[in-house]
């Protein structure tokens, strides 16, 4: 049964699913938008959006919690500074997932996810 489970297993075991979500959310924070397929858009979207949160409440356990995700330290002080002044008055919705064309090798679904 797959019932309460927010994730998507994207045809991965459990660590190396935690490890491509953990890449691509700090690739995410530092590039600004990555070309990925669209099921690990739709996964990705969720843990971005949890770390820009936690950048927004801008508190020690906060900045702690981010930096137990995020693979960049010093990522996670540009977020926190730059935070609160990019996303104030924003409640949620951080992200934005553009459909591009298939893949050309396995016809999947691609998509582009970049902050807003």
């Amino acid at each position: 049964m797959r019932h309460r489970c927010r994730t998507p297993h994207l045809g991965l075991p459990a660590d190396q699913r935690k490890a491509l979500l953990r890449a691509l959310t700090t690739s995410l924070l530092r590039e600004g938008q990555v070309k990925t397929t669209r099921a690990r858009a739709k996964a990705v979207r969720s843990e971005v959006e949890r770390i820009i949160t936690l950048a927004k409440e801008g508190s020690l356990p906060a900045r702690r919690r981010a930096m137990a995700y995020v693979y960049d330290k010093q990522l996670v002080h540009a977020i926190f500074a730059s935070a609160a002044d990019r996303y104030g008055d924003r409640a949620g919705g951080y992200t934005r997932i553009l459909r591009t064309v298939p893949r050309r090798g396995d016809n999947s679904e691609m998509a582009i996810i970049e902050l807003v």
